[in-house]
């Protein structure tokens, strides 16, 4: 289930949506709570965690969030002939679909959300965090060459400070990227709060929103360097 922003839930009319949620200034702001993706996201955050299993686990929520965050791809209707009869039914219309990881460590959530939308291009954008301005440094920027007419996930496991995030989204909409989503398994509310001026006109959709963010700039009580974790760097 998905916990939705007040311009959702005013439309649905439903109740149970996270607190968070209710505050304007979390205008845009999607937080998934199925159980499924709750339990996998305790297991990903334990300190025990082996490199195997942590990379299993974030392709496994990286396909859950994908099939909530692609709930309003638009359908048609189709007519098909089953064994029994012909019958309209509704597929999927056809829009397409970009990955942008942002290197290194959103290359961990690619695989999973490729199992649900497998014929999605993937671009690549590599940004670092200085570690000692924790500003965003550019290295490298690879996207589809029809950026423009695609919906576009920029995904990557944390979003700490938000200066990441920010660049990566500013480089896309450079290259003519308009419908952008972000999507990641953990936020901070600063860099929540950073992306949203920066980039009102994103969606965010996270698995879970922690408290703060350290003197060193990582999300408390977080799971770690989600890179180091990924490919057994530390």
């Amino acid at each position: 289930m998905l916990a939705r922003s007040n311009r959702h839930a005013v439309k649905a009319g439903k109740r149970g949506f996270v607190e968070q949620e209710k505050e304007a200034k979390m205008r845009n702001v999607y937080v998934f709570d199925h159980p499924l993706i709750q339990h996998k996201l305790a297991m990903l955050r334990d300190k025990n965690t082996s490199t195997k299993d942590f990379r299993e686990l974030v392709k496994e929520i990286s396909m859950l969030m994908t099939f909530e965050a692609t709930r309003d791809l638009p359908l048609k209707e189709v007519e098909i002939e089953t064994p029994l009869c012909k019958a309209k039914m509704h597929m999927l219309k056809g829009e397409d679909i970009a990955i942008v990881p942002i290197l290194r460590a959103g290359l961990g959530m690619v695989e999973g959300m490729q199992a649900l939308v497998p014929n999605a291009k993937v671009g690549h954008i590599g940004v670092y965090r200085d570690p000692d301005t924790h500003c965003p440094v550019e290295y490298y920027c690879k996207l589809p060459s029809d950026i423009g007419r695609r919906k576009v996930f920029v995904v990557d496991p944390m979003l700490a400070t938000g200066g990441s995030a920010v660049a990566s989204i500013d480089f896309i909409k450079a290259r003519g990227g308009k419908d952008i989503i972000f999507m990641c398994l953990i936020a901070a509310p600063e860099g929540i709060k950073v992306l949203q001026d920066a980039h009102p006109d994103v969606n965010i959709f996270i698995a879970a929103k922690d408290s703060h963010l350290n003197e060193h700039a990582y999300i408390v009580p977080g799971l770690g360097d989600a890179g180091d974790r990924l490919f057994g760097t530390k």
